[in-house]
């Protein structure tokens, strides 16, 4: 790059119209933390709504007054009570906590052939 395209690419002294000066747009999780929820919130929420009785999930989800996530969860987790399954159980907590560190143990038990021809390694 020339000197030339970096002199002539800079910013005028007083008002330059390229400037932004207040900044970047603001990214949608800074815009939703202001309207309710931060992340640590979330989190905390799935694990009070996982806590409940079921009648209390009940009424979470027959009210105005909750969020869409609390309303979400709730009725996920009484579609899997009546189905008696634990799928979406499991995935909320996974999202709130974070999954179990998995292990795997790999045993192999191949020969491995070396062979040596003219000053060179075959495998």
């Amino acid at each position: 790059m020339a000197k030339e395209d970096i002199v002539k690419h800079q910013f005028k002294q007083g008002y330059d119209p390229r400037r932004n000066v207040n900044g970047g747009p603001r990214k949608l999780l800074s815009k939703i933390a202001d309207m309710g929820y931060s992340y640590g919130e979330i989190s905390s929420t799935i694990l009070t709504i996982c806590a409940m009785q079921i009648d209390e999930i009940k009424a979470v989800c027959e009210s105005n007054e909750a969020t869409a996530l609390e309303r979400m969860i709730c009725k996920a987790l009484l579609r899997d009570f009546e189905k008696g399954s634990l799928w979406n159980m499991e995935t909320i907590i996974n999202r709130a906590i974070g999954k179990p560190k998995e292990t795997q143990a790999v045993i192999s038990d191949n020969k491995i052939e070396v062979v040596f021809v003219k000053g060179k390694t075959i495998l």
